[in-house]
């Protein structure tokens, strides 16, 4: 049987296309989503404009992609990661 461990999303990394690399929580990983998402508002993805909420977008983003693309060849990116102590 899996270790459950192996499913727990602690903590992200979050790149940028300027190559900025940040660890966050999953509430500040939503939160930078919605942000990029309230930025890019004029050119979702299909799959995108069906959700009526930038926090509904944002969650499904963070549940189903690692990627957003921003600009015509870039794009953030997101993994989750485990720290160990």
């Amino acid at each position: 049987m899996a270790d459950s461990m192996m499913y727990s999303e602690e903590m992200f990394v979050f790149l940028t296309p300027d190559a900025s690399e940040t660890f966050l929580t999953p509430a500040e990983l939503l939160d930078q989503l919605k942000a990029v998402l309230a930025q890019h508002s004029d050119n979702l993805p299909p799959d995108l404009k069906k959700i009526s909420s930038d926090e509904k977008r944002a969650q499904y983003l963070m549940e189903t992609h690692c990627e957003f693309e921003t600009a015509p060849g870039e794009a953030v990116q997101w993994y989750a990661v485990r720290l160990e102590k």
